[in-house]
Order: structure tokens, then C-alpha cells, then sequence
């Protein structure tokens, strides 16, 4: 009784910030969990158990549920994590603890959550290939993230740069301890699933490498001779490369930038897409061409040849026959729409059965609950944290 008064507790203090509250236990699961103890417990013939296959390389990664997802985000992350899903063992995940470390209005909160693990799902996401889930319906996130809060030296949190860059716009008499947090509970969220690799770009570099430093720093201090954490190694690819915003070439396409022309939402629809594209700052030189020298046409031909598949060659070659920027801009806006148009349609169709999309998350989150669990255990046991159900001897 006393445990069921906790979790309501919680749901109701997790509502009120906006978090999404996961299904309980007992509204979903349960006919797999029956169905596989059915299996268990009826006869089966002896045979040789089989051979256990080699363990895949584990992913996690995830992308906060802030604002809309646009097309930085697609091409960045979620286009190469439907690539490469037949290849690994996959842990995607809508971060909503790490989307409170800055203001936000906790309805939307709720609503973006949701649309997020959609996207997810609209983009290519197969839950048959892999765990998608809500960081919050994890409870091991934020207890692992503690234990590693008090094994990570403060000197080591103020050289990160992203805090100092975030603090700096926002004011650094205001940000809050989660921001200057915010790197332990990302290094906790890559350890709790012994992730091997992680799709970072070049921005979230310096947080993997606190990552494996704090891993290492754990193992040599609780782990004795047994490795309580796997240390991650970055995964990035030519997919990884930062796509810029449309008003300024220099700077990431971001969902916190006010101007909503410097990106292209993924929900934009074809009318929103042409205007942005066609109102999005370009130079003066003439004809349309890659140079090092000209960010903001670097960026478009880069965003058209992720659109239309073609190589960087096939795109220089068709840019020499272009009279102009007059001809790039409606090819360009042509082609994001139509690689957009699918995706649209079946988020389209996901929104439409929310209890699915709900059966999906909670699926996920118990998926990622049995790794996490296992984590979370061995590192208390590292730390000297009583496990119940031991007993130490010798009392």
C-alpha cells in the first residue's frame, strides 16, 4: 500500500511539471508477461540449450522534447538512427528531465512529449527494432544521475562550454543548478544502458568525453576489480554534420531561436516551407556554388543534397547550369516537401490512436527499466548502498 501511495505521488508532482505521466504497471504488459510466463511454466521438450548470439553494439540517444523538432534534428539524429537500426541494440529516448533544466509551460511540455515520440515513430522509428521511451518514466535515470552528482568533481562541470555559452544569453544569476547539472544526468542517461556508442555532434563532444571520464573515475573508485560502467565512444558520421540556420549560416538551425524563419519545423506545412525558403538570407556573390567562404550557401546545397540524395558532386554540377539564387530556392523548397510529405502523413495517422502511441512508450519504458534496474543495482552495490532483499555478513 505504502508503494502505491509513493507512485501517486509522484505522478501527481510529475504532472504538475508537465512531465508525461507513464502508464502503471498493471494497464499494459500484462498479456506479454503472461503469454511468457505460460511459456516458462508448460513442458518442454530437453534439448541443448542453444547458443547465446554475440551481444550488438548499444545506442542511446534522444532529443528533448522543447519546442518543434526541425530539420537540424532529422538530418543530425533521427535520420541515422532509422539507418542504423538493424545494425545495433537501440535505446532511443524523448529527454524530458533534461527540457526542465530551462523555463518552460508545463502543458507543453506534456503535448510535445507526446508529438516528439511521434516524430519518432512517423520518421521511421520501428518499436519492433527498437526501445523507444520517456526519460522520465524511468525512474534510474535521476538516482543514477545523483549517485554520479556525488562521485564528479565541481571543476570538472566548469569547463563545460555549453553552460557557459546557455548561462551567458539567459543570464548566469538565473540558470538554474539543473543546467550546470545538466552534463552528469546526460553522462547517468549513456551509462544506466552501457551504451558503446552515441550519436553526438561536434557540440555535445566535450559532455561524452566528461561521460567517459566520470565512468572512468567511478570504476576506479567503487568498481574495484569489476567494471561497474561500459566507457561510450562517440559515433559520428557525415550525418552528424550541424545544419545551420536559415538567417545566419554561422550559426545551428535551433529550436530556441526566436526567429521562427531560421528553420524548417518538420510539421511545416508546404506553404510555411516555400516562405521560409524563400525569405532565407543568402549572399551576393554571384551564382550558386559550394565555398568555404560562403556558409549560407554551403548550408542550403548541403540541406538539398540530404533532401534529394544526391552526391556533393552531382550537386555542384547541377548548381553550374542554375542562373541563380531565383532558380535554387523553389528546387530547394520543392525538394524539402516532398521528402517531408510521408513523414507528415503518418504522423498524421499516429496522432490519431493515442492509446497505441501510449502502448508504444510503456512497452519501451519497461524494456528500458529492466537494463536501467541492473545498472542502477550494480552501481549501489559498488557504493555501499543496502540492496534489499542482502544481508552483509559479518553484522
Amino acid at each position: 500500500a505504502r508503494q502505491d501511495l509513493r507512485a501517486q505521488g509522484m505522478l501527481t508532482f510529475t504532472a504538475a511539471l508537465g512531465l508525461v505521466r507513464p502508464l502503471l504497471p498493471a494497464a499494459t504488459g500484462g498479456m506479454r508477461r503472461c503469454a511468457v510466463a505460460a511459456m516458462c511454466t508448460s513442458a518442454a521438450p530437453e534439448t541443448a540449450e542453444p547458443e547465446k548470439p554475440a551481444r550488438r553494439k548499444r545506442i542511446l540517444s534522444g532529443v528533448q522534447p522543447t519546442g518543434s523538432l526541425h530539420l537540424g534534428n532529422y538530418l543530425g539524429a533521427i535520420r541515422q538512427w532509422v539507418a542504423n537500426q538493424d545494425d545495433y541494440d537501440n535505446f532511443f529516448c524523448v529527454v524530458d528531465l533534461h527540457a526542465i533544466t530551462a523555463p518552460h509551460v508545463p502543458k507543453e511540455l506534456t503535448l510535445s512529449t507526446y508529438r516528439t515520440a511521434a516524430i519518432y515513430l512517423a520518421a521511421g522509428i520501428d518499436p519492433a527494432r527498437s526501445n523507444i521511451f520517456v526519460q522520465s518514466h524511468v525512474r534510474e535515470h535521476s538516482e543514477l544521475a545523483w549517485m554520479l552528482n556525488c562521485a564528479t568533481p565541481m571543476g570538472w562541470l566548469e569547463r563545460m562550454i555549453q553552460f557557459k555559452e546557455k548561462a551567458a544569453k539567459g543570464g548566469s544569476d538565473t540558470a538554474s543548478v539543473g543546467l550546470f547539472d545538466y552534463p552528469v544526468l546526460m553522462a547517468a542517461d549513456i551509462l544506466l544502458y552501457q551504451a558503446d556508442l552515441v550519436p553526438v555532434g561536434e557540440d555535445q563532444r566535450q559532455h561524452l568525453e566528461l561521460t567517459r571520464d566520470i565512468a572512468r573515475r567511478f570504476n576506479d573508485q567503487y568498481g574495484k576489480k569489476r567494471r561497474v560502467f561500459r566507457e561510450p565512444n562517440a559515433m559520428i558520421t557525415k550525418s552528424n554534420a550541424r545544419v545551420m540556420s536559415l538567417q545566419d549560416g554561422t550559426s545551428k538551425m535551433s529550436k530556441s531561436d526566436p526567429n521562427d524563419l531560421s528553420r524548417i519545423n518538420l510539421l511545416d506545412t508546404p506553404e510555411e516551407i516555400r516562405r521560409k525558403i524563400k525569405k532565407c538570407k543568402t549572399d551576393s556573390v554571384k551564382g550558386v556554388g559550394y565555398d568555404p567562404d560562403r556558409p549560407e550557401a554551403n548550408n542550403l546545397l548541403g540541406i538539398y543534397e540530404a533532401m534529394t540524395g544526391m552526391t556533393k558532386e552531382e550537386v555542384a554540377a547541377e548548381a553550374a547550369t542554375w542562373v541563380g539564387w531565383g532558380t535554387f530556392k523553389p528546387l530547394l523548397a520543392d525538394a524539402i516537401v516532398a521528402h517531408l510529405e510521408p513523414i507528415q502523413a503518418r504522423y498524421k495517422e499516429i496522432v490519431k490512436d493515442p492509446e497505441l502511441l501510449q502502448k508504444v512508450l510503456a512497452d519501451g519504458a519497461e524494456a528500458a527499466t529492466g537494463e536501467a534496474d541492473r545498472t542502477c543495482v550494480g552501481a549501489k552495490r559498488a557504493m555501499g548502498f543496502t540492496i534489499p532483499g542482502d544481508m552483509p555478513k559479518g553484522l
